[in-house]
């Protein structure tokens, strides 16, 4: 158990949001060649280019860099991309002209523009219709373009009672976007990454070729791509793996003050057999009324003592986890939440249980996400990092940065949770 756990930490600033996340959108891939013009004689496509009001591809999530594209590819068919790709490829080292697939643009540091190349706009595919396969003969999954929004997955998948397995915090990214990247979340810890729920892709190589690959067909294509941050293709569809969909969620939040117990319980949460579907946590210096701001969403399990909480300045730990359920099996979810909660040494005072359906908690940050923005709060720079730490080192790193760095510098939280390795 010792060797088997890893930390991915975010952190979260307000104004400009410092997050160690592994579920940002990236650029699928930039061919770069050793000039740039657009030639005339590119191949006919289905779709088109747009070299006027293209300002938003020289933007993303970060807002701190702005690379102006010379067009914005708009493709109706797959074989736009590679007919592109294709094209550029032949130029050689004559052209410096680059690529940049983007997806929703939530990458954080230009990855997903190009200055003076060609930006494509991978939302175009979204109109390729999605395919839900549950016939019983195979495990359920569903086939969808790489350019698709894992929101609508989410509310397709739902019609049929499935949902795909391994999510990350914030829906409304694409899906080539997240597994060119890992996509993390709290359900990591039992079904590994969203990259390690994908039985199939199609990609557009750097030749501008369309390959599939899986871990059968075309592996080593396959396991660079996954995770592989743009460089060695471009995701244009995915089949993603389902399982039946819960309906019901409660959705928990405790505060510990030592960091030690915090890690410590979330490590023996995720190794549990019996345990919740999902846990995450993150560290905070209090010194705006977190509990106050917590009871407009949460019950606190006993209102006197949370009252009298007194957090202001100090370094708290809060682990946040869910349990699913469908309402058939409220009573047994609600009897393996006290027990699980029953072995843990958090602050009596701070049990703070919400019960919610599950698509409201899988769209907890949208949720968030249009308080920011009716505050102005939303379209400011994101510094971002993201760091896996291992656990032989956790607890020093805590030691350095949570107890100097964070009370000098942060009244935001910073997200951690444990992972499995052999996830």
């Amino acid at each position: 158990m010792r060797n088997q756990h890893a930390y991915s930490i975010k952190v979260y600033l307000r104004k400009g949001f410092i997050i160690l996340f592994l579920s940002t959108m990236a650029p699928q891939f930039v061919p770069c060649f050793p000039s740039i013009s657009l030639p005339m004689d590119i191949p006919t496509l289905e779709g088109h280019f747009r070299f006027e009001a293209i300002d938003h591809a020289a933007r993303d999530f970060g807002n701190q860099y702005q690379f102006h594209p010379l067009a914005v590819l708009y493709p109706e068919s797959v074989a736009d991309i590679a007919k592109t790709i294709e094209y550029i490829w032949q130029m050689g080292p004559s052209s410096d002209l680059t690529v940049a697939a983007r997806g929703c643009g939530h990458s954080l540091q230009g990855q997903a523009q190009t200055h003076r190349g060609i930006v494509i706009d991978m939302g175009s595919l979204r109109a390729q219709p999605m395919q839900v396969v549950h016939d019983g003969e195979f495990a359920p999954y569903v086939d969808v373009s790489g350019g698709e929004m894992w929101i609508n997955i989410l509310q397709e998948t739902l019609k049929y009672g499935l949902a795909p397995k391994s999510w990350t915090d914030y829906l409304h990214l694409s899906i080539g976007g997240t597994l060119s990247n890992a996509g993390v979340s709290g359900q990591a810890f039992r079904h590994g990454p969203q990259i390690s729920n994908v039985h199939q892709l199609e990609v557009v190589t750097g030749k501008g070729e369309i390959l599939s690959c899986s871990e059968k067909q075309n592996a080593e294509l396959f396991h660079s791509v996954l995770g592989g941050l743009g460089q060695f293709g471009i995701i244009t569809r995915a089949r993603i793996s389902l399982e039946r969909a819960p309906t019901r969620v409660k959705w928990i939040r405790v505060l510990y003050s030592e960091f030690d117990a915090f890690v410590g319980e979330q490590e023996h949460l995720i190794s549990a057999k019996t345990t919740f579907d999902y846990i995450e946590g993150f560290v905070i210096i209090n010194r705006t009324g977190l509990l106050n701001n917590w009871r407009s969403s949460f019950n606190p399990q006993d209102p006197v003592q949370a009252g009298q909480f007194s957090s202001e300045g100090k370094t708290l730990y809060c682990l946040e986890v869910a349990k699913y359920f469908k309402p058939e099996e409220a009573d047994l979810a609600e009897q393996e939440t006290k027990d699980l909660l029953l072995q843990l040494s958090y602050i009596p005072s701070t049990l703070f249980i919400a019960e919610v359906s599950y698509v409201d908690f899988l769209e907890r940050v949208y949720i968030s996400e249009l308080k920011l923005r009716s505050k102005g709060l939303w379209e400011v720079p994101h510094p971002w990092l993201n760091l896996l730490i291992p656990k032989s080192k956790i607890h020093r790193f805590a030691k350095q940065v949570f107890g100097n760095i964070l009370k000098n510098t942060s009244n935001g939280p910073i997200l951690i949770y444990p992972v499995n390795r052999e996830k």
